[in-house]
């Protein structure tokens, strides 16, 4: 095998084993926000701005629990 040839493959070598690296590192997709996700809790920021947000607390009284 020539020199250039068993270079590549080293490099490959090398390539695999930090691809598997990353892939095991790598954060679990669910842990980001969708783009719906992501505008509801503007909204969410925007009514708590507002003075729009109810507390749980209250919920439950307003609605005698």
């Amino acid at each position: 095998m020539s020199t250039e040839t068993q270079q590549i493959l080293e490099e490959l070598k090398l390539i695999k084993e930090e691809l598997h690296s990353i892939k095991e590192n790598m954060p679990d997709k669910e842990l980001f926000l969708s783009l719906e996700e992501k505008e509801l809790l503007e909204q969410s920021y925007t009514n708590e701005k507002e003075g729009k947000l109810v507390s749980g607390k209250e919920l439950r009284k307003q609605l005698g629990l």
